[in-house]
């Protein structure tokens, strides 16, 4: 499938989620998906099925629902936190739909690590890391402490402890984006203070796809 093609069929897959796509973001989100394809073949980045013209399911999930929740980010966000990075959505749409955004992404496995230091490097992505760690092992580096304005996390299994390992690095108002299928349980009994839950977006019909946001108050 040739390159028009396959931006044919995302600007359809936009259309059909209501979603606007500029030149800009679909060229990004074109190399990114080529390159995942390439690199997935010999490393299992992800479990969807990366055919050269695209699966709807996998633009869906991969590409799309990234830029929806984009549209919820705070107006004054910056630093984003993305916990366990794995083939690197939604961190690496998210950051392209935003450029402004400081983007850290965390992954404990090397070679997922060194593939989205390549996605960095080929997409040229300003102002965007990779750390090879557990997140929780970064709280080791006070710098990071309260210094995040969005923590995002996505196939990670959502537990009190989790919860209050991520909260750690948001500052007080920040954030944290779970990306929850149809099937995702409800996060409201592992909240605990400081987390609030703040709103529930749907984000793709195709999906049944919502994003729940949970914010860090301040105690006291």
């Amino acid at each position: 499938m040739t390159t028009r093609e396959f931006r044919d069929r995302v600007r359809r897959r936009a259309r059909h989620a209501n979603l606007a796509i500029s030149p800009e973001l679909l060229a990004g989100l074109e190399r990114y998906y080529a390159l995942l394809s390439r690199w997935n073949a010999k490393v299992n980045l992800t479990a969807f099925k990366l055919s050269p013209g695209g699966e709807d399911e996998a633009i869906d999930r991969l590409l799309l629902e990234p830029v929806a929740a984009a549209r919820h980010l705070p107006a004054d966000a910056r630093q984003v936190l993305d916990a366990g990075s794995g083939g690197g959505s939604p961190a690496i749409p998210l950051k392209l739909a935003a450029p402004h955004l400081y983007l850290r992404m965390v992954e404990v496995k090397t070679r997922k690590a060194v593939f989205l230091r390549e996605a960095v490097r080929e997409l040229a992505l300003a102002d965007a890391v990779v750390e090879t760690a557990r997140f929780e092992e970064l709280l080791s580096r006070p710098e990071l402490h309260e210094a995040v304005d969005v923590v995002t996390i996505r196939a990670v299994r959502i537990e009190p402890r989790v919860l209050m390992t991520l909260q750690a690095f948001l500052r007080p108002g920040g954030q944290i984006f779970l990306f929850r299928g149809p099937g995702g349980s409800h996060v409201a009994e592992s909240i605990a203070p400081p987390l609030v839950w703040k709103a529930t977006f749907p984000l793709l019909e195709s999906l049944r796809s919502r994003l729940v946001v949970l914010e860090k108050v301040r105690i006291g």
